[in-house]
């Protein structure tokens, strides 16, 4: 009998905290062509920062890429 009013608890916990997530995604007022060039310059800008950090990291990266393919190969 007390069900009813945990999930009415429970959906009030819920808005209260998934409400700030997903009005922040909404309310940057642009179209979505400008966010698609917001998040190639910031996905530019981290690459050329990751890159500016050191080849050897930027290597390691691309060797793990190659290492699960090699293990996906395999299992075939």
């Amino acid at each position: 009998m007390t069900r009813g009013n945990q999930r009415e608890k429970d959906r009030e916990r819920a808005q209260a905290r998934g409400g700030s997530k997903s009005s922040k995604n909404k309310d940057d007022g642009l179209t979505p062509e400008q966010r698609r060039e917001r998040d190639a310059k910031a996905l530019q800008e981290k690459l050329a920062k990751k890159a500016a950090g050191g080849s050897a990291s930027a290597g390691g990266g691309g060797g793990g890429g190659g290492g699960g393919g090699g293990n996906s190969s395999n299992k075939k």
